[in-house]
């Protein structure tokens, strides 16, 4: 797919531009999510061809798309090319594409628009066409400020830099530095220094077409002014971290200096660690080497005024060796097997874990049939028939979490089984009506079937007194058959009162998987970078308190073909767009054999549906199905901003209908090929394939592209 390679023409065309005519400039892509694999780093401005290739040539083994994006809203660099090319090795191209493009002098930034490979960037430096520019610039600087009889300046020196070039391309920035070893920073204004001392600023400049000015340097002198002030100041310090018996510090110890003037002000901080040269103080000194050490500090004020040199005293201590070993486990199975080696009646599973690395087992975890992993308090009773799997793993006190460990086996209720005849399909722990927790343990009842499977809060009531007259007769069932008792079966009826299932306009089939309360937020689960905060209001807001990309998943139950609602809104901060997306079918995030990190899972290998109204920035708009199926502006359906949208995402086989505030806005059919139902681990997730059934997620990109949800709720078709 190539979008966007329409490329204005660049004003004021140089003579010389025909003969870059015949220039070709290659990107290439592999693997990597950090970088490109090559990119061209100058060019000459005129027409030019850009060729973008991603494919097994250029080093790409497991087919992730890349894009390559000239960006156009930085006032500080080239807008006049507007190019954002999508390449992947299984697409018509096979991962190679071209665009004929004018380019203009100066600079292009481009990077790459997928999520999570923001370190993809660079920029292209195009001179004037008929030449090269191998002309540095020539750059000045001027001290000005008041100047007493010696020379120095009084209070303060303002330092202004210039520079000018004259091989053609410009100049394109001017950089200073205080002192002999202080970093470059950026020119601006001019640079005043008012710190009492000899001062060295150094500057340099570069021009477009990347030549560099020699480093130059001015030095002067700074005198405080006059005062009456002959008080010097108050220096204090404190040493912190973590201690032992003995007081000394394990691994580490920081020194805190502090300085008050209540005259002229503090002027200049400095420490010394040990007999060592004086250094200016800016932050805290942290001290690791082993042994005894002794920190000197002194101020002196505006006024140069010098406090009375200081010291503190103490030791440190190696740490002791970090645990990195992750902990031994095992299970076995008990229970009574027929000649077949199956379990009758029910099985039992002993986990047990013992940790070597010294820190201490802190837990063990199990998850029954690729379920989420729970708390491992005592032997897990397995008594439904059929072929079971029980993933277990244990961690310590440092951390380190052992690599999952499985045992199978299959239970029987006195020989070949056939599946129990529930109308529907719920594990979870307790007794759920709608989103009302019971707290009645959801038991396998008689029939084999548990509980909240003969509750069918799922299916489509006409009324609510139809569901509770439902209810009441399931629960009487297992009244009489002992499954629940009196208190239990009054308990599950509250829960169906409370749930609304059957009123008009409140549930219309569909099952609160978010219903704006803390209780309900905690059932989900936040894996990667970012998160989501509860509002007062019952909604959830993206990028809040931890920077990064991620996603609010629902590890609660898998979905097959489903209609999906809910509410989302832009709130991002001032003129910019939230970035988010709904991710729906992909595979249990945690412990995937092909991907390390939990929030990839979603993106490798399910779908993501676009929330994005910018009208710059990445081509896939609201309604998109990313990197498959693209959406523009125009057709998204834009809302202002601050104003909640009502989103439908129905997907039946691998059909996909996305309707935003009633308007459908998008169809998708997923043929790329087969679909993979149950979840194979090999699929690669980017040439069509995807799976048949899967969770739900949310995504957060950070702590600008902010996105609030609210009312999430889902049916099964």
């Amino acid at each position: 797919m190539v979008l966007g390679l329409q490329a204005m023409p660049a004003a004021g065309q140089s003579e010389g531009a025909d003969a870059s005519a015949e220039q070709v400039l290659t990107w290439t892509a592999g693997d990597d999510i950090t970088r490109y694999t090559s990119a061209p780093q100058t060019a000459v401005a005129g027409p030019a061809t850009i060729v973008f290739e991603n494919s097994e040539a250029t080093g790409n083994t497991t087919g992730m798309p890349h894009t390559l994006t000239f960006v156009t809203s930085d006032p500080e660099y080239n807008s006049d090319v507007q190019l954002n090319i999508l390449a992947s090795p299984f697409d018509a191209q096979g991962g190679r594409h071209t665009a004929e493009v004018t380019l203009s002098p100066g600079r292009y930034l481009y990077h790459c628009t997928i999520p999570g490979h923001g370190e993809m960037k660079g920029v292209l430096v195009v001179t004037e066409g008929g030449g090269t520019d191998t002309t540095a610039p020539e750059t000045t600087a001027e001290v000005a400020g008041t100047q007493n009889s010696e020379g120095a300046y009084v209070g303060s020196a303002s330092v202004t830099i210039g520079a000018t070039d004259t091989g053609g391309s410009g100049v394109e920035r001017i950089e200073y530095a205080i002192g002999d070893t202080g970093a470059w920073q950026p020119y601006t204004t001019p640079v005043v220094v008012d710190r009492a001392g000899t001062h060295t600023i150094r500057y340099r400049a570069f021009d477009r077409a990347g030549n560099a000015a020699p480093e130059k340097s001015v030095t002067f002198t700074v005198v405080p002014p006059p005062s009456d002030d002959t008080v010097p100041p108050e220096t204090s310090a404190t040493v912190s971290g973590e201690r032992n018996a003995d007081g000394a510090y394990v691994g580490m110890a920081t020194v805190t200096v502090s300085a008050s003037d209540t005259g002229s002000g503090v002027g200049t901080v400095e420490y010394a660690i040990g007999d060592g040269a004086w250094q200016p103080y800016t932050a805290p000194v942290m001290v690791h080497q082993a042994g005894g050490h002794t920190v000197r500090y002194r101020a002196t004020d505006k006024a140069g005024n010098a406090a009375a040199d200081k010291s503190v005293t103490f030791t440190v201590v190696a740490a002791p060796p970090q645990d990195t070993t992750a902990p031994v486990t095992g299970a076995t199975v008990e229970g009574t097997r027929n000649s077949d080696g199956a379990y009758v009646g029910s099985a039992r599973v002993i986990v047990s874990a013992t940790d070597e690395g010294g820190s201490g087992l802190d837990r063990i975890e199990y998850s029954l049939d690729g379920g989420p992993y729970l708390a491992y308090g005592g032997p897990v009773v397995v008594d439904r028939a059929g072929a079971h799997t029980v993933a277990y793993r244990a961690s310590d006190k440092a951390g380190n979490t052992s690599a999952p460990r499985t045992v199978s086996f299959t239970v029987v209720a006195g020989g070949g089984v056939p599946a129990p005849p529930c109308p529907e399909y719920d594990e979870r722990l307790t007794v759920i009506v709608g989103t009302v927790d019971s707290g009645v343990p959801n038991r396998v009842t008689n029939n084999r079937c548990r509980i909240g499977e003969l509750i069918e809060d799922e299916k489509e009531w006409t009324s609510q007194a139809l569901f509770l007259k439902h209810v009441k007769t399931v629960l009487d069932a297992l009244l009489k058959e002992g499954v629940v008792d009196q208190r239990e079966y009054n308990r599950i009826q509250r829960a169906a009162r409370q749930s609304g299932i059957g009123k008009p306009g409140q549930t219309d089939g569909y099952r609160k998987i978010f219903d704006g309360s803390a209780e309900s937020l905690a059932r989900w689960e936040q894996v990667g970078g970012g998160s989501f905060a509860l509002n007062p209001d019952g909604s959830i807001t993206s990028g809040t308190s931890r920077a990064g990309m991620g996603m609010l998943w629902f590890p609660e139950r898998a979905y097959g073909d489903f209609s999906l609602r809910l509410q989302w809104r832009d709130d991002a901060p001032g003129s910019g767009n939230a970035n988010s997306g709904v991710f729906v079918r992909f595979p249990w995030v945690h412990d995937h054999p092909e991907e390390s990190r939990p929030e990839w899972v979603a993106i490798k290998y399910g779908h993501e549906v676009q929330v994005f109204d910018s009208p710059s920035g990445d081509m896939y708009k609201t309604g998109s199905v990313y990197g498959f199926d693209r959406v523009g502006l125009a057709g998204a359906g834009v809302t202002e901003k601050g104003t909640w949208n009502d989103y439908e995402i129905r997907v039946v086989g691998q059909h996909y209908s996305v309707y935003r505030n009633g308007v459908l806005i998008n169809e998708f059919d997923n043929a790329g090929g087969q679909e993979f139902s149950p979840p194979r681990a090999d699929d690669p997730g980017t040439d069509g394939r995807r799976y048949a059934s899967g969770y739900i997620g949310l995504q957060v990109h950070g702590t600008t592209d902010v996105v609030s949800y609210r009312d999430i709720r889902i049916r099964e078709l």
